[in-house]
């Protein structure tokens, strides 16, 4: 990802990606928490960082809520990079590239952080003992008779030389194989999660000799691990994992973050997993009160969020403004508009944005945003607009719009608001 100065440059500058280690020092925007928050000294993401660092095993398990694009993945990868500057080592597990979201359960959770730890202890130089390295083996070799079995037999050779040299390559070549099968393989899946479902509480034992060693290693800093893409989950497979399973996943002896669909925040059962998770929640960026008047200064740290990635001057006057108004303040809406705007542009074969593009562009969102609702959602939105924004009744149509992402939480006191290009679609209609 580069600055951009000419239209061809804005596609690669406002990918939806979360911004990377490298990538910190030059785009990251790092005032925003104060119009997240509606308070400059609150922040969800430090109250994590801070816990993270904790003795004890009293803070370990986080929930972290918010909209998709509201800037999540990159607040959590800024948190890492000030762990690591600490000492600490943070792994992160992109779920969405290791799982298959529509066909996930908890054992694969604990996979992965399984694999996890040994990727940390491998970089840290922790010298795992021996017969630790010995019991994942045969956790895995064990009356398995898939070809991933075949290949544990086939490195035990090597797990001797991973001993002696800490590097763990063998049994990380085996995590691969594992995660392949369950991001692809059906068959094979269903065994190898039958491993961790019948002896369950063995490998959390291992996961906690892994990271003792770490620990000692790191001289009392825990390692950290932070599931990503969790809350893009549809509501039945997060209960499944989360409500079903809450003391197995929280019970690490060691951080870890688990993002979570914020719509679910709303059904009765959420209540149950604050007694296992520290929960916390990433607010959108909000640049219009709850009286409904524009709130300058998020529009203002939206426009410096976009300064540090394009030159403004490749917006036509009231372009980008116009653009800010009507994401109502999701930075993944925001730059999915100004790519789709800077495709016209470049094919119009000039250098700034016009209105006319701006214009195309939210009108294309906005026929994504309304397929997601029916006429029978219309009034229930249309009170939310006329002032019911925090007192809402019905927490089941609330936890479909919130999905639907046709409605957008606020914080400071919590508050809604329907997504300003759905209050378009119904000016448009004339009910409005």
């Amino acid at each position: 990802m580069k600055y951009a100065d000419q239209i061809s440059e804005i596609i690669n500058a406002f990918s939806p990606a979360p911004l990377n280690s490298s990538q910190m020092n030059e785009f990251y925007c790092s005032n925003t928490m104060e119009y997240r928050m509606s308070d400059k000294y609150s922040s969800p993401i430090e109250d994590i960082f801070d816990m993270c660092q904790e003795q004890g095993e009293n803070h370990n398990a986080f929930l972290l809520l918010g909209h998709r694009g509201c800037g999540k993945s990159t607040e959590l990868n800024r948190m890492s990079e000030k762990l690591a500057e600490r000492g600490y080592y943070v792994k992160t597990i992109i779920c969405n590239m290791d799982l298959d979201l529509l066909n996930i359960v908890y054992s694969d959770l604990f996979i992965l952080m399984g694999e996890a730890l040994l990727e940390i202890a491998k970089e840290c130089k922790c010298k795992i003992k021996k017969e630790i390295l010995e019991e994942i083996k045969n956790f895995w070799d064990e009356n398995t008779k898939t070809i991933t079995s075949q290949q544990i037999k086939d490195t035990s050779g090597e797990i001797e030389t991973s001993i002696e040299t800490p590097k763990l390559i063998s049994l990380l070549k085996i995590f691969a194989d594992i995660k392949t099968d369950l991001k692809f393989n059906e068959e094979i899946r269903q065994e190898h999660r039958q491993k961790i479902r019948i002896r369950s509480s063995k490998w959390i034992a291992l996961l906690r000799q892994v990271s003792e060693e770490i620990t000692r290693k790191m001289e009392g800093k825990r390692p950290i691990i932070i599931f990503e893409d969790l809350d893009k989950l549809n509501p039945k497979d997060a209960w499944e994992v989360f409500y079903n399973y809450s003391a197995l996943l929280s019970g690490m002896p060691f951080p870890v973050i688990y993002t979570f669909p914020i719509a679910l925040s709303y059904d009765t059962k959420f209540s149950a997993l604050e007694g296992y998770f520290i929960t916390k929640t990433l607010p959108m960026i909000k640049i219009e009160t709850i009286e409904g008047t524009v709130f300058q200064d998020g529009v203002d740290i939206i426009k410096e969020i976009v300064k540090k990635r394009a030159n403004l001057h490749l917006f036509e006057n009231g372009v980008l403004e116009t653009l800010i108004e009507y994401t109502g303040g999701s930075l993944r809406d925001l730059f999915v508009v100004i790519n789709s705007s800077a495709k016209r542009a470049e094919r119009r074969e000039d250098n700034v944005i016009c209105m006319e593009d701006a214009e195309r562009a939210l009108a294309e969102s906005k026929t994504f945003l309304t397929k997601r609702i029916e006429k029978k959602d219309y009034e229930f939105l249309l009170n939310i607009y006329r002032g019911n924004k925090e007192q809402i009744e019905d927490k089941e149509i609330l936890l479909k719009m919130l999905q639907a992402s046709v409605v957008f939480e606020y914080n400071g006191k919590r508050w809604h608001n329907v997504h300003p290009l759905v209050v378009r679609f119904f000016k448009e209609q004339g009910l409005i």
